[in-house]
């Protein structure tokens, strides 16, 4: 079955410092562009909600038409966002503590900035297999 997902990494800043195409769905040529304003807009609920609870993962979010917004808050207040058309809750939560693993390597190579865009092929390469492997 083909999924459509969009995942971004968004700083405390709400710079987003990572973003990738992860799903397996046909892709429309104004696709891209929808999926980030959809994810944007959604920064908002998650200002609020991350406040609110002492969870990272905080499940569905936000939904437009058949899109559903999922969202982990590391402690530092870096959002992890998911936009996707799956049910799959406990595989979106695996993919999210993956990828957050990966985040903490790049944040504790003394090379990388922190705030500053994600530009590692590595890091892509694990997080695309991490969203095949779940998503």
């Amino acid at each position: 079955m083909a999924t459509t997902a969009c995942f971004i990494i968004v700083s405390r800043d709400d710079i987003p410092i990572y973003e990738a195409e992860v799903g397996s769905a046909t892709k429309r040529e104004d696709a891209a562009q929808m999926h980030q304003f959809i994810l944007h807009a959604a920064l908002d609920i998650v200002q609020d909600l991350a406040w609110t609870t002492s969870a990272m993962y905080l499940k569905a979010i936000d939904r437009f038409n058949d899109l559903v917004v999922s969202v982990y808050v590391t402690a530092g207040h870096t959002r992890l966002m998911l936009l996707h058309d799956s049910r799959n809750d406990d595989g979106i939560k695996s993919f999210f503590q993956e990828v957050h693993e990966l985040y903490i390597k790049i944040l504790l190579n003394p090379l990388y900035l922190p705030g500053s865009r994600i530009a590692s092929s590595h890091f892509d390469t694990k997080v695309r297999a991490l969203a095949r492997k779940y998503l």
